[in-house]
């Protein structure tokens, strides 16, 4: 039996998933399973070394990248070839502060507030950079007087861990804030990142849902 005849359409897994677990041939499974002709496993055997190079490219960009090595293609196929081949573009979701119902959330105290020194006020928050092969997150803490970037980490996921990272790299270099503001995001609500202000006794505030300009300097940065 062929490592291709193991492969199973209705699996929780994906074909492209069950495929590199058996280093087995998507396109020979499709030829058995889908009966695509010859022209459409070629141009599908294109779009996956295309798509291995850039996983970051949607079927657009695809699209656009088999017109220049000569495939005469339409758009909409190329989307049905990547649907049938269970792949996408990579990149992150819509929201990087997702926020936990069960985590405490704090008032807004900035409004209407004169910031007058350096350390009254610290805030920070996370964004996503493009990578030729996917993304990462980053994470900064800014001073909000100064708007200098006081600490930042880099990390492929949205844990909590990296946001604490720099927040602790932060106090150790620049003493303490009066006041350290957040977003709603589950990684600042949460109790390891919470008890690092308290202990130190920084008065913590959050901004309110959907109000990104309340931290309107690291939303800048």
């Amino acid at each position: 039996m062929t490592k291709e005849k193991l492969l199973e359409k209705d699996s929780e897994l994906s074909i492209r998933k069950q495929t590199e677990l058996l280093e087995a041939s998507r396109f020979k499974f499709y030829y058995q399973k889908q009966g695509f002709s010859e022209e459409d496993i070629s141009c599908m055997h294109e779009i996956d070394l295309i798509y291995t190079k850039y996983p970051i490219y949607g079927y657009r960009r695809i699209w656009q990248e088999l017109l220049r090595n000569g495939y005469p293609i339409g758009r909409d196929r190329v989307l049905k070839y990547m649907q049938t081949m269970g792949i996408k573009a990579i990149f992150p979701g819509k929201k990087t502060s997702v926020p936990n119902k069960a985590h405490k959330k704090y008032p807004y105290l900035l409004r209407n507030t004169v910031i007058q020194r350096v350390n009254q006020v610290w805030s920070t928050d996370i964004t996503y950079i493009k990578l030729e092969s996917g993304f990462c997150y980053l994470t900064a803490v800014i001073d909000w007087y100064s708007r200098r970037i006081l600490s930042f980490r880099i990390s492929n996921t949205m844990s909590t861990d990296f946001c604490i990272e720099a927040l602790e790299e932060a106090l150790d270099k620049y003493g303490f804030p009066e006041i350290f503001n957040t977003d709603q995001g589950s990684q600042f609500t949460s109790d390891a990142f919470m008890k690092i202000l308290q202990d130190r006794k920084i008065k913590i505030s959050m901004d309110g849902k959907g109000r990104a300009l309340d931290n309107i300097p690291i939303e800048r940065f």
